[in-house]
């Protein structure tokens, strides 16, 4: 009987685990489209994911497969699609994460915000939503 609780947990972890892959490696594709992936890029792909549950023992390894999952794709929809379940808090700090990564070099060209562009509609946000994160971020910048 207390088996049954136990795969239902690693059941929910599982899902969990893939569901912040594919949001690290919607991060991973952001930080890479400039064809620079920093390690301050990888820094800020950490602290968002621990802000969306990540336990910090795991997060080298959910990179590494994000990184294989974003090289082995060849469009962003899966990623965006575990993004879009999420409550709308979640999807604003990846928002945010996005910018912070486009901007960690000071400037975004225009892949970059091209991007960030399709994500709103792709993530159903309001453009105004995203543009107040994109300010907030180059304020603290």
């Amino acid at each position: 009987m207390f088996n049954l609780f136990t795969k239902e947990k690693e059941t929910e972890n599982d899902e969990s685990h893939l569901s912040l892959i594919s949001i690290a490696a919607l991060l991973v594709h952001s930080a890479k489209i400039d064809q620079n992936f920093t390690e301050k890029e990888k820094n800020i792909i950490k602290n968002a994911l621990i802000e969306m549950g990540a336990a910090e023992d795991t997060l080298d390894e959910i990179i590494k497969e994000a990184e294989t999952k974003e090289k082995d794709a060849n469009q962003i929809l899966g990623f965006t699609k575990e993004v879009k379940n999420k409550s709308f808090e979640e999807k604003k700090i990846v928002i945010e994460a996005l910018w912070t990564i486009i901007y960690s070099d000071d400037q975004a060209d225009m892949y970059e915000t091209n991007l960030m562009r399709r994500l709103s509609g792709l993530l159903y946000l309001d453009p105004k939503v995203v543009g107040d994160v994109k300010e907030k971020v180059r304020s603290k910048q």
